[in-house]
């Protein structure tokens, strides 16, 4: 299965371009970095696992994605907290980091089933 072609890494790698272009002035270097670590996080282990060899490793990869999008959804509901994302941008990103987590578990149930 080529990852390039799965819907769940093209709008991960999306949602991951939109972050970094929204945070790129924040001056809160912390903050930005965790965000946009979490944010490359999910395409990059979707990527590494769809390379992978077996379903195992293949899931293995896809939980840790699956992983990242919570935190993702966290330091977004954090940021709109203090202020540094506005809700209306907030409220998108954390719903599409919410289908990204549907979408990773329906891949796994079918690697792994």
């Amino acid at each position: 299965m080529d990852f390039e072609k799965l819907d769940v890494w093209q709008r991960s790698k999306s949602l991951a371009v939109q972050i970094y272009r929204g945070f790129q002035d924040c001056r809160d270097y912390g903050f930005r970095d965790q965000l946009g670590r979490s944010a490359l996080s999910i395409p990059s282990n979707i990527a590494e696992g769809m390379e992978r060899g077996s379903g195992k490793e293949k899931c293995h990869y896809l939980r840790i994605a699956k992983g990242s999008c919570a935190e993702l959804r966290t330091q977004l509901m954090i940021g709109s907290e203090i202020g540094y994302v506005p809700d209306s941008l907030a409220a998108a990103w954390i719903q599409e980091t919410r289908e990204l987590s549907r979408m990773l578990s329906g891949l796994i149930n079918r690697i792994s089933g």
